[in-house]
């Protein structure tokens, strides 16, 4: 963070095993246990057999795998004939306390009340009605497994089914799996397999793709397991969390993010809190060993409130992670005490946080913020984008596509990387970085850089900036005007988190408006004779140039920083001032109006000359075919512009006079700029280069077009590729285009 020029209070940084937010742990998990919304029961947990800890549900990772659906036989006891189950693990089928069936469906209505027995182990079973039944899934009839998998564990407390355990916590069969005691579960499916497929009870097997759960940190798949564990009741807490984004009390950025968030909200379950690991915040419940009484309190119990035994030792379990951080906007405070940092810093007002820990984090914070402050724990929470390769590829160390930042910032400095990530951060849209964008954007800091040198050396004898409106240029109005502009149009993306198109209006408005045009132009006053306009340029450059380092000091702090406190009349860190906006500048939208046309004159001229291969040391004689007398008197009240920038020898002014013989019309509005072009070059020489250059392009387009052409190309080939040759022809089509534009200007020139 520091790399990267993060301002923070750096002595108000937070462990989660302090002290302060231990004490805060402690006062949220016995407050919620009186309230009843902490409770230890029996439940199907997320169990990892390698890390050997639940895991919440939003901690598992669900990944699409192909595996099999295997068609089991259930004979029916005391009759002919069995019932066909289908299930994706039939080495949990030794925990089957029943077969369920819809009781809407016809094929199997006369079947409740019989018993079905249990293959391998031959126990009878009884068939049961239950509305969860997918009549579509498999052939209509579910087994029923409440120790081993969550919806069997709903439909065994709505039928009072027995819970039989058959898998341990290190994934193993365990004494109630009969033949199988001691096996691996895997290992376990196919010997039972191989033992239903001998007894004649396995009826087919067909592929079959689902998605099955595995443990965030290990990989390993994950096991359901009944276990003893503690909960928070999520439901009621996730009420008012709801409420408050339904009704903007709390803005979630991009809003698509909103939807998701609902849709989790009001589908939460109950939080497992309790994991088996060493290290975190141990659960602050006590159990007597003599009489079983569990006491929760804030401080060690010293004797069993209940039969008043010493003999007394604490739960083992520690807290989940996320439990401690859901207090972070509140614990790091201070709470449970009243404290003036509370008082001031809650709510704060925004939060900054990636998209996959929305609901681990950010939706418990509401929650937990909500309940034990009541209110928001944040205004705005603003979800960034996630940083891929320039392939849209996630960065990973088996790819070998991972950009180091810290080696970024070495290369090519932090305000480089900074601008290139604020410039790609696009609401809603990966980022798809490389070093070719970052050395880019070094580009522009050159530019600032060196802008800020010419600034500088001619503000040297500068005296305090003042200005007299009647003395100004119409490029100075124009500057003025435009950076008062983007001043607000910047602040108005940042304040909707639009770092994106806040970022590229700033490089727009330097690069190219200010470095480009205005620098270019006022060196006309300050290389001027005439000491008034010089002192007047000075004034206005110097206001300029501390509206552009403000401007882009949010992105790049460094450098403007650097450069802030080389200019004369500033004070103190560019940190401390204000960020600029319309009303500290001159403004004049006749001005804006006024250069876009001078602006429109010399870019037509400019372009010609490069069409046209006019040597950039040869000045040239242009007319301007103009009809109205405003315009015209705009031209010619700022011909030294146009002179001086298009490098111009001769304006003339006509009406309706038609093209002149040997030249080259730009044409915009009602307006036609003609370059005269007698003298300047070689007529014929012009036209076979252009020929030539027609020539190649054609030749370049028709292989780029065979390999699109290709089937095999398109198939094989990485997607960015394709669309790389894609680009390709459509950028040398433009490009012909242009090319037999100016061979025909050439034809007609004699």
């Amino acid at each position: 963070l520091k790399r990267l020029g993060s301002s923070c209070d750096w002595s108000r940084e937070r462990f989660t095993m302090d002290e302060g937010l231990s004490k805060a742990v402690r006062e949220v998990f016995v407050g919620l246990y009186e309230e009843n919304l902490i409770y230890q029961g029996d439940y199907i947990i997320n169990w990892c057999p390698r890390c050997h800890t639940a895991l919440a549900d939003i901690e598992v990772e669900h990944e699409d795998t192909d595996s099999f659906l295997y068609y089991i036989r259930y004979p029916f006891e005391n009759q002919e004939g069995s019932l066909t189950v289908a299930t994706t693990r039939p080495e949990t089928l030794l925990g089957d306390t029943a077969v369920a069936v819809n009781p809407e469906d016809e094929r199997y209505k006369n079947l409740s009340g019989l018993n079905v027995l249990l293959p391998v182990l031959n126990k009878p079973i009884p068939v049961i009605l239950d509305k969860y039944v997918d009549k579509e899934f498999g052939t209509g009839a579910l087994k029923i497994t409440p120790a081993h998998d969550p919806n069997d564990f709903q439909i065994g407390n709505a039928h009072n089914l027995e819970r039989i355990k058959v898998i341990d916590e290190s994934g193993r069969m365990n004494e109630l799996s009969g033949p199988y005691l001691g096996m691996d579960r895997f290992e376990c499916r196919e010997k039972i397999l191989g033992d239903l497929k001998n007894s004649g009870l396995l009826e087919k097997i067909e592929p079959y793709r689902n998605a099955i759960g595995h443990c965030y940190r290990c990989k390993t798949m994950i096991e359901p397991l009944l276990s003893k564990q503690w909960f928070v009741r999520a439901a009621p807490l996730a009420e008012k969390a709801i409420a408050v984004v339904r009704d903007g009390k709390t803005r979630i950025v991009p809003t698509n993010w909103e939807r998701v968030y609902f849709e989790w909200m009001n589908n939460i379950k109950d939080w497992c809190i309790s994991r088996q690991i060493w290290w975190g915040h141990r659960i602050p419940a006590w159990y007597c060993q003599e009489c079983g009484e569990v006491m929760v309190a804030k401080e060690e119990p010293k004797i069993c409130t209940r039969c008043k035994s010493q003999n007394i030792q604490q739960e083992t379990d520690v807290l989940d992670t996320w439990f401690s951080s859901a207090l972070w906007p509140f614990s790091t405070l201070g709470w449970p005490d009243s404290t003036d940092e509370l008082k001031t810093f809650y709510p704060t007002s925004v939060l900054v946080t990636g998209f996959d820990i929305l609901f681990f984090w950010v939706a418990r914070m509401m929650m937990m913020g909500l309940h034990f402050m009541g209110d928001v724990p944040f205004r705005d929470v603003y979800i960034h984008a996630l940083v891929k390769d320039e392939q849209g590829q996630k960065m990973s160390k088996s790819k070998g596509n991972i950009i180091d930042p810290l080696v970024v910032l070495d290369s090519f400095g932090t305000d480089s990387f900074r601008f290139t990530l604020s410039v790609l951060a696009a609401q809603g849209r990966d980022i798809r970085l490389s070093e070719e964008r970052i050395a880019g954007y070094r580009n522009f800091m050159n530019k600032i850089w060196n802008a800020a040198r010419f600034s500088l050396m001619n503000l040297k004898d500068c005296t305090s900036p003042s200005i007299d409106t009647d003395t100004l240029t119409l490029a100075d109005t124009w500057i003025m005007s435009r950076i008062g502009n983007v001043a607000d149009e910047i602040s108005s993306h940042i304040d909707d988190y639009k770092f994106n198109d806040a970022a590229s209006i700033c490089y727009q408005f330097v690069w190219h408006e200010f470095c480009d045009w205005y620098l270019e132009m006022v060196k006309l006053e300050l290389y001027s004779e005439d000491q008034k306009r010089k002192e007047v340029a000075q004034s206005v450059m110097q206001i300029l140039m501390s509206g552009v380092l403000r401007l882009l000091h949010p992105f790049v702090p460094f450098i403007t920083e650097e450069i802030w406190q080389r200019m004369p009349h500033t004070e103190g860190s560019i940190m401390a001032a204000p960020f600029p906006q319309r009303t500290d500048f001159i403004y004049d939208e006749e001005s804006i109006k006024e250069m876009d046309l001078i602006k429109e004159v010399i870019t037509g001229v400019r372009n010609i000359r490069g069409e046209m291969n006019i040597p950039p040391k040869k000045d040239v004689k242009i007319v301007i075919d103009v009809k109205g007398d405003k315009e015209r008197e705009i031209f010619k009240n700022n011909l030294s512009y146009i002179t001086s920038l298009a490098k111009v020898e001769s304006i003339d002014f006509v009406s309706d006079t038609g093209k002149p013989d040997s030249s080259a019309t730009y044409v915009f509005s009602d307006i036609q700029v003609h370059v005269l072009l007698k003298g300047l070059i070689n007529y014929d020489d012009e036209r076979r280069r252009v020929y030539k250059g027609i020539k190649k392009i054609e030749k370049e387009m028709e292989m780029s077009k065979k390999k699109l052409a290709n089937r095999d190309f398109l198939n094989q080939a990485p997607s960015h590729i394709v669309e790389n040759v894609k680009e390709k022809v459509h950028r040398m089509s433009m490009k012909l285009d242009k090319l037999h534009q100016n061979l025909t200007v050439l034809e007609g020139l004699n």
